[in-house]
């Protein structure tokens, strides 16, 4: 027997517990087994209490819950109580009033009195609530529309009433107009007459503070996107985008099994390069002078540049040898790059409490530059303050943005030295990294109360292992408060004194605890998994370092074996777990998202095999470079990692070679393709879940990111589609996929099984599952989608004695 002799790449080294006894039936039965995770905690208005949503059994209902941080008691509460519960409380500067939404409507509470007050009970729903930097009036918006109430009077009224329209009052004649009013005197008069009445009303509503405002006429030819009242009233940024914008053609989904009992047709989103994100502008609002100002983005540094003028250059001179003129036109660069205002984790504006400095995150459609400018209110221009660039996406995480206490420094996170730092930067001058570091991730900034610290979530201990530090705003030592290593998110109390954490392990789901802010002993608060499975010896994964042999350091992973290896067999079967999304971390001390995927690793370890789960090059938590590994080259990178932890198993567990199997899904799903396909001969078997099979039936907010579009970059997408290695098919691969699926197509499978069928190929199969989407819901499909894993994994995996 060969044992593992990794002591200096183990970086986990309990050895793992054998669980016994599994079955099919039990891991994948309705998960209300297993206990709930404790969801959506919040503090009170009064920071006494904390508030969180657990799951009812049997039902997809979430009850809401009130826990007491000083004794732990939690209590669930009735209907009738849930009526005079708190929402996520923001404050005013003096904290001597809060407001939150609850049920859609807006509530308000005097802290001194205690006083509560309802201040909307509408149909509709009204949300984001702040108070004016004078302390004066809440603000809050329904849709687009902002409301401002006031706290002297009572009275609600519009912020600013915008309408996308052309304003019928304005409108000038045209010709025939015109002369119907040259010849007839009576118009002419009665013309005259509306005017005054106008004139009238206009001088009105100035003079009669009483009186709604009058209305922003904006046009029909743009629509709004997003609306950010400043503090002080004075001021409102309007998002819009073309009122035309139209995508492309979409895909139908067919549901067969439905409660009419006829089949039902549903559109899905549109195919990558169809359906590119409209261009959005900014309309800047003087609520006092009642005027409008476009703000332009031209000004904005390498807005101007195309950052795929080489690649755009061949492609356009490839389009017009061929004589696809059209084509090659359409894919000119625009002399100034279009943008989106990037929401993303942070919030696209962001005003400071006074009112009287605003910025603003944008986004290149391309998605190579975002840039945060701040806007001069007075000449009502873009000013910016930072650029990130990056050759192949700018990340979907890091992106939250803000200002220090006296809204005159801004702060954000940023990837620009490799890592996600978090910087503060005063206006027009330089960043300043005050948290983070090479070899770790800093995100979730929260700035205290005071203003005086930073909380953070990092995995500055190791990859996999992720607390809690804080520093201070201005700069410091960055220290470690929880030391949990699976902490999935925090809050601070009201008063900025305790801290709220919601923690989890790979065995355990979150679960809420509370300490003081400046560290210390945690007091657990909750305890929501049920003793059926945590009775449970599950197995403990190791956290392993596998060497790559193409020069890319180690890849992180997780090892699932038996507790004794010294009495393991020397030959062996494996397999190998392919996690999703691409950008996703699996490879911690967290939770994780495949919870029925993990007991069956352990279903496997008892049927004799080892498992390894990899966090392969495109995974989330190790910088930029090993996110950006995969542009214009999906699957290639990820299979030399796969490929190389299926070495480690043989090197280091006594694994067969010829027996090593592969599954996963969706991301997991198409590198389990890329792996029978591009790698044939390596694993004994594949089974492909809701697998990605062609790039260019997927969307454009995730395939464009990192492949281009297909019109711009066809290679890229050519080299990086399993359907184009369908003639490399030599191992048996099982294809899984929800009918119902609208985020990848079912098409794709099926599309990919038709190529097999006219290849001649041999080995492969198809199970469809009408009543599930992308992310499958109900027990007896996961039953049926997992027995034909074992089954296939037994057939052709396992050793046949």
């Amino acid at each position: 027997m060969r044992r593992s002799v990794l002591v200096a790449s183990l970086l986990f080294t309990a050895a793992p517990v054998f669980a016994t006894g599994l079955t099919l039936d039990r891991i994948m039965a309705n998960t209300d087994w297993i206990g709930h995770a404790v969801e959506n905690p919040y503090w009170s208005v009064d920071g006494h209490a904390l508030y969180y949503a657990l799951k009812r059994d049997g039902s997809p209902v979430r009850d809401l819950y009130r826990v007491d941080p000083a004794d732990g008691r939690s209590v669930k509460l009735t209907p009738a109580a849930m009526a005079s519960a708190d929402g996520p409380a923001v404050y005013d500067r003096s904290h001597t009033h809060a407001a939150f939404v609850l049920h859609g409507d807006i509530f308000m509470v005097d802290l001194v009195s205690g006083r509560r007050v309802q201040v909307t009970r509408t149909p509709q729903r009204e949300s984001a609530p702040q108070f004016s930097a004078d302390g004066r009036a809440l603000q809050f918006r329904s849709g687009n529309q902002w409301y401002s109430y006031s706290l002297a009077s009572g009275v609600t009224s519009p912020a600013a009433i915008l309408k996308f329209a052309d304003n019928p009052q304005t409108k000038k004649p045209d010709a025939l107009g015109r002369e119907q009013l040259r010849l007839f005197k009576t118009l002419r008069t009665i013309k005259a007459d509306k005017d005054a009445e106008l004139a009238e009303q206009k001088a009105l509503q100035a003079a009669d503070p009483t009186r709604a405002p009058a209305p922003f006429w904006l046009g029909d030819k743009v629509k709004p996107v997003d609306t950010e009242l400043s503090p002080d009233g004075r001021w409102m940024l309007v998002v819009t985008q073309p009122a035309d914008y139209k995508a492309g053609k979409a895909p139908d989904v067919i549901h067969y099994v439905t409660d009419s009992g006829y089949t039902e047709v549903q559109k899905a989103r549109t195919y990558v390069g169809r359906n590119i994100p409209a261009p959005q502008s900014l309309l800047l609002l003087d609520l006092a002078s009642h005027t409008v100002w476009p703000i332009a983005t031209g000004n904005l540094p390498g807005i101007k540049d195309d950052p795929l003028k080489a690649l755009r250059a061949q492609r356009v001179a490839a389009l017009e040898k061929a004589g696809d003129d059209a084509a090659a036109k359409a894919l000119k660069a625009p002399a100034v790059r279009p943008v989106t205002i990037a929401y993303d984790s942070g919030g696209g504006i962001v005003w400071n409490n006074a009112g009287d400095r605003v910025a603003v995150q944008l986004r290149a459609i391309d998605n190579k530059d975002r840039w945060i400018a701040t806007v001069d209110l007075a000449r009502h221009v873009l000013v910016p303050q930072n650029r990130l660039h990056d050759h192949a996406w700018i990340n979907w995480s890091f992106n939250d943005f803000g200002w220090l206490k006296g809204g005159r420094t801004l702060w954000f996170l940023s990837e620009a030295s490799g890592w996600s730092r978090l910087y503060t930067q005063p206006l027009g001058g330089k960043p300043k990294a005050i948290a983070g570091g090479k070899g770790y991730e800093v995100s979730m900034p929260q700035l205290s109360p005071d203003g005086r610290w930073f909380y953070v979530l990092t995995n500055k201990l190791a990859p996999y292992s992720y607390d809690v530090y804080r520093v201070p705003s201005d700069g410091g030592t960055l220290t470690r408060l929880t030391h949990d290593q699976g902490v999935d998110g925090f809050m601070l109390s009201p008063d900025g004194r305790q801290l709220a954490v919601l923690h989890s392990a790979p065995y355990m789901l979150d679960q809420l605890a509370v300490q003081d802010a400046a560290g210390g002993t945690p007091r657990e608060l909750t305890h929501t998994m049920k003793p059926a499975f945590t009775g449970i010896p599950w197995i403990a994964p190791k956290f392993v370092k596998v060497p790559s042999s193409h020069g890319a350091g180690v890849i992180y992973a997780k090892y699932y074996g038996p507790a004794n290896e010294i009495d393991a067999a020397d030959s062996r079967p494996a397999v190998i777990f392919v996690h999703g999304a691409g950008y996703l971390q699996d490879v911690s001390m967290q939770e994780t998202y495949y919870v029925r995927e993990q007991m069956f690793q352990n279903l496997l370890v008892q049927q004799g095999y080892v498992v390894l789960d990899m966090d392969y090059r495109g995974s989330a938590g190790y910088g930029r470079d090993w996110r950006d590994a995969i542009y214009r080259d999906m699957g290639h990178p990820e299979l030399q990692d796969l490929l190389d932890g299926k070495a480690w198993l043989v090197r280091h567990h006594g694994v067969d070679p010829k027996r090593v199997g592969i599954y996963g899904g969706s991301y997991g799903g198409f590198m389990t393709e890329m792996a029978i396909l591009r790698a044939p001969g390596q694993f004994a078997a594949g089974a492909a879940l809701r697998p990605p099979a062609d790039w260019r039936t997927y969307n454009d907010e995730y395939t464009s990111n990192i492949l281009n579009t297909p019109q711009l970059d066809p290679e890229a997408y050519k080299i990086s589609s399993p359907i184009e290695y369908a003639a490399n098919l030599q191992d048996p691969l099982l294809i899984e996929h929800g009918l119902i699926d609208d985020n990848v197509m079912t098409s794709d499978s099926i599309r990919l099984y038709q190529r097999f069928i006219e290849l001649h190929k041999k080995n492969f199969w198809i199970s469809l599952y009408p009543l599930e989407r992308h992310d499958f819901e109900h027990a007896d499909d996961w039953y049926d989608e997992y027995r034909r894993i074992d089954e296939l994994f037994n057939t052709y995996v396992k050793p046949v004695h």
